[in-house]
């Protein structure tokens, strides 16, 4: 899966500095998770909301991945 996970979310021709500079595709998701967990209201817990948004991209990114 982490092959998955270090998709870039704004791939360009350009060759990275690193392979982790940059926001991955799993970034990008988590970032609208996250959008969406705030607006619930549900997370008092800055750590549990991060590692929500994180379980939520890795399951958009399976799904991703049988829709292929």
């Amino acid at each position: 899966m982490s092959e998955i996970k270090d998709i870039p979310a704004f791939p360009n021709d350009v060759k990275q500095i690193s392979e982790r500079a940059g926001m991955t595709l799993r970034d990008y998701f988590a970032r609208g998770a996250i959008q969406g967990l705030l607006n619930n209201g549900m997370h008092p817990n800055m750590y549990q909301l991060a590692r929500d948004a994180y379980a939520i991209a890795d399951a958009l990114l399976v799904i991703r991945a049988e829709d292929e």
